[in-house]
């Protein structure tokens, strides 16, 4: 009954839901409300949420306020939970099942504990203070985005995605701890990757320019889309083949040595192909 003491009377969460526009709902014993609908409490300056409530079968938006907690969540929503561009440094007290997606970007977050288990749209934690995805959900039907964070690892993050996985301008040192497969497009651009080593065996497309990456080794096997691997040292041999499945080929030959090339190999891979061998490749010597 400890919520019951915010109020004098169920007349005062009568009062509450009449200015926040919230109808269909029902006062629950302990004091908590449940909504046959959505939650709309967007920009509203809020340092706390005004209620505490239990379920809410539509969405719940709380996003654009001055939260430094979620206290007072939903313990479930049918919808998307939205709590995004607030100054949260944790998601304890947060909705644990969602129907749908779950935003909690731009915010302080230091970690995702207290994020549901499963998420059955997208999860977006993207523009925090992330250092680690330990407790992050393990399943997600659609998106995940964790750029422009502080991880080294992607280790503790989903194993299932559904669509895109982003992981891009972070810290990242190496790829270990992504799904093995993505449906959608990997990114993982920006980051100090020098390599491909932890990637997902099979994508869509993969982008990961912006690194050093001087070889493109790794777990990385099936290309469906596009690979992008601009401003990245090994940018400048994969660019001479025109294409993924033709770059794969001319691993045959053995040529890479790090950030060496053995010249009369990398001379016999390009000849398969009609080039001939350039003077220097940026990045590499020739050995």
């Amino acid at each position: 009954m400890k919520y019951l003491k915010l109020f004098e009377n169920f007349k005062d969460i009568d009062k509450i839901c009449t200015y926040y526009s919230i109808k269909n709902y029902t006062i629950n014993s302990d004091g908590t409300v449940d909504v046959d609908g959505n939650v709309n409490l967007y920009n509203l300056v809020l340092k706390n949420l005004p209620l505490k409530f239990g379920r809410v079968t539509g969405y719940f938006n709380c996003s654009e306020n001055k939260l430094t907690s979620l206290d007072g969540s939903p313990t479930t929503v049918g919808g998307h939970f939205y709590c995004s561009n607030n100054l949260l440094t944790s998601l304890e007290g947060g909705t644990k099942e969602v129907g749908d997606d779950y935003y909690c970007r731009h915010n302080k977050l230091i970690s995702l504990d207290g994020s549901p288990t499963e998420v059955n749209g997208t999860f977006n934690c993207s523009d925090n203070q992330i250092t680690s995805l330990e407790n992050c959900p393990k399943s997600i039907s659609g998106n995940f985005d964790c750029s422009n964070n502080k991880l080294t690892t992607l280790v503790g993050g989903p194993k299932e995605i559904g669509d895109y996985y982003d992981c891009s301008y972070n810290k990242l040192l190496t790829l270990e701890g992504s799904p093995k497969e993505i449906n959608g497009h990997f990114f993982c651009s920006n980051n100090q990757l020098t390599t491909l080593e932890g990637s997902p065996s099979s994508v869509h497309s993969f982008m990961c320019s912006g690194n050093q990456l001087i070889t493109l080794e790794g777990n990385l096997k099936e290309v469906n889309g596009s690979l992008d691997c601009g401003n990245n040292p090994i940018w400048n041999i994969y660019d001479l083949f025109g294409g993924y499945k033709e770059f794969m080929d001319s691993m045959d030959y053995n040529y890479l040595r790090g950030s060496d090339i053995v010249k009369s190999r990398f001379e016999e891979a390009l000849q398969e192909i009609g080039k001939k061998l350039p003077k220097r490749i940026p990045g590499y010597n020739y050995i």
